[in-house]
């Protein structure tokens, strides 16, 4: 953590334009720097609810950060937050030496709102999330799916939320173009056979100039292969978004709340692969050494 916040200090927050003093009115007494690492702590910990969070670092942590808020006051900053956030997992995705690897990774995975019909009935997420099916666990789900380009390490490159009944070749084009900036020309971006189609293998190709590699499916000439041990590598990422992370746990109920707290569990994960590739880790994304 000492280490994070003497990077994000002295080089990130700087570089993206964000100093102790840009907030309008009163100064929070709770800068950003120190927000950003108790996101983090409370992630890494794999403490998913708030209220037990603030209970915790009221307990134990207050004597490195003396004006934590309340419960209320610290959901309010998460929620205002998410620009900050998704700048800063970009600019630790940067700095570390896979950003400058060709292959990416791309797939999705349900993040579940909801478990009841009446919470979908009066959920203010409804009208923006929607019901889904996971085949990995034959399963149906209400909420939004995650869809996440990573690199091989599975630091994160470019992420975003969207209906589950939007398809996937439509949610993940959308999503490139509007952060088209982070894909390079010549990049090999690795898929399953949902993101299987002419039109979406034609824009990553032509309008990216990136290249697209998929399973072959079953009624069309072999290319590729299966791809499975690769394929497996994306899997891992999102097995630790869900298991030290909690991100089925997020309890967000609003559209920021949701979107913040997905940032949140991206952001620990971004900072833990960071911290690897800093201390010379042989598994970049293990995230075991952090978790108590």
């Amino acid at each position: 953590m000492t280490t994070l916040y003497v990077h994000l200090d002295d080089r990130i927050l700087p570089a993206l334009g964000f100093s102790r003093d840009h907030h309008p009115g009163r100064k929070p007494v709770l800068n950003d720097v120190e927000l950003l690492c108790l996101i983090v702590a409370q992630h890494l910990l794999g403490i998913a609810s708030e209220r037990k969070w603030i209970r915790y670092a009221h307990t134990h942590l207050l004597g490195m950060f003396p004006h934590l808020p309340q419960q209320s006051g610290w959901s309010k900053r998460v929620r205002q937050a998410t620009g900050l956030l998704s700048a800063v997992i970009t600019e630790l995705a940067r700095d570390t030496p896979s950003w400058g690897e060709i292959t990416r990774l791309i797939d999705s995975t349900p993040v579940p709102c909801g478990k009841s019909r009446e919470t979908v009935k009066r959920s203010d997420l409804a009208g923006h999330a929607g019901y889904g099916y996971c085949a990995s666990h034959s399963r149906y789900f209400w909420g939004f799916r995650l869809y996440l380009i990573c690199t091989p390490d599975g630091m994160p490159v470019v992420w975003g939320l969207a209906n589950p009944k939007i398809g996937e070749r439509e949610a993940a084009e959308t999503m490139l173009r509007h952060d088209r900036h982070l894909i390079r020309p010549g990049q090999i971006i690795i898929g399953d056979k949902g993101f299987a189609g002419k039109d979406f293998e034609n824009f990553i190709t032509g309008e990216l100039e990136a290249e697209l590699i998929r399973p072959d499916r079953k009624d069309e000439k072999p290319r590729f292969g299966k791809l499975g041990g690769i394929r497996q590598w994306v899997e891992s990422v999102f097995d630790t978004m869900k298991g030290q992370l909690t991100l089925e746990e997020h309890g967000g109920r609003t559209i920021p709340g949701v979107y913040s707290r997905v940032a949140g569990r991206l952001l620990a994960l971004a900072a833990g692969i960071w911290h690897n590739w800093l201390t010379g880790q042989p598994n970049k994304r293990s995230l075991i050494a952090y978790d108590h």
